[in-house]
């Protein structure tokens, strides 16, 4: 999507609901941006996490690096709602796999 150079912005925010935090994400997910999409999804005291990325235009190997460490962090409770652009990312990186990573 073009929005005549101007880039997406980026946000993220965090909802908590018992003991299960949802992370929106949207813009670019980016070396810059990638550790704020970490800490927002760390400050809830969650065991549970949906990151939701369906809203992300930018996926780079620091958001990669980000969501494998939040997949450390929430062993078999994390969730990955993939945009296509980060879906693809992910495939091409070898982590279209993952149990994390939720089906289309």
């Amino acid at each position: 999507m073009d929005l005549g150079g101007v880039p997406p912005v980026f946000s993220a925010c965090a909802e908590l609901a018992g003991d299960h935090a949802r992370v929106t994400v949207t813009g670019e997910v980016d070396m810059a941006t990638a550790d704020t999409m970490v800490q927002t999804a760390l400050r809830e005291p969650a065991r549970q996490v949906t990151l939701d990325l369906r809203a992300v235009t930018f996926f780079d190997s620091a958001a990669i690096h980000a969501v494998v460490q939040l997949a450390q962090r929430f062993p078999g409770t994390l969730t990955v709602l993939p945009s296509r652009q980060v879906r693809r990312v992910l495939e091409i990186s070898g982590l279209g796999e993952q149990g994390w990573l939720a089906p289309y």
